[in-house]
């Protein structure tokens, strides 16, 4: 059973085996499960008490899509997390979901396992975030001599020169600086930096610290390969 602490999960599909279906599975992991049959039956509702929202797209007046912008332009809603649940598989819909703001994006027909395992992770990164928001406003720069990352303007500096990183780059760095000499999984890496909308391969993840360790110049041996493990960021080499 999935160590949820009794998140509160809101169901909306106009099927109502699939909701009943979706309930009893997601309370064996231990969720609190609530379903609503529409859009306007889920917006009547007290959204915002909800860890995750499963939303699907094609129901009757009110589409998936319309509820989710509705919920995203309301400050008391728009964090709660939406993964979307449908039949539409193209990769416009995808776009449209993940626009939207949606964490994920499951096409029917799905596997339950896939759909548990697709919640546990949003959940559980949804809940990281919310940490670091808290954490953000004590520490603003996170740092390893001449090497500085500002979190709040996202910059990063190499010796008090500001070096450009894409997003994935200063995902992976801010990962492994926060937690010098913890090993990451290339597994846990991919979770951390990259949408979860995308398939990456391990060698995707490689490729990018060679990058990283490129741009950080003198601090490249820092970021050190555990064979077997991953990657870490070494305070102090030998």
């Amino acid at each position: 059973m999935a160590d949820s602490s009794k998140r509160r999960i809101l169901v909306v599909d106009d099927e109502e085996d699939l909701c009943e279906i979706l309930r009893f599975n997601l309370e064996n992991e231990g969720y609190d499960v609530d379903t609503a049959l529409s859009a306007e039956e889920a917006l009547s509702m007290d959204v915002k008490q909800y860890s995750l929202i499963l939303l699907d797209v094609m129901m009757g007046k009110t589409s998936g899509f319309q509820m989710a912008k509705q919920l995203k332009q309301n400050e008391q809603t728009a964090k709660v997390p939406i993964i979307f649940l449908t039949a539409r598989n193209s990769e416009n819909d995808a776009v449209t979901g993940l626009t939207l703001g949606a964490d994920d994006y499951i096409a029917k027909p799905f596997s339950l396992r896939e759909v548990m395992l697709r919640v546990g992770a949003v959940i559980r990164r949804t809940a990281g975030d919310s940490a670091k928001d808290a954490e953000s406003t004590e520490d603003k720069t996170v740092s390893h001599e001449g090497l500085v990352i500002d979190t709040l303007s996202k910059t990063v500096s190499v010796d008090s020169q500001i070096v450009a990183f894409t997003k994935i780059e200063y995902g992976l760095l801010l990962t492994l600086l926060s937690h010098k000499d913890r090993v990451f999984s290339r597994q846990e890496l991919i979770e951390r930096a990259w949408p979860h909308d995308v398939v990456v391969l391990d060698r995707t993840v490689d490729v990018n610290i060679t990058r990283l360790r490129k741009k950080i110049g003198r601090y490249a041996d820092h970021i050190t390969t555990r064979p077997g493990f991953g990657y870490t960021f070494t305070d102090k080499l030998a």
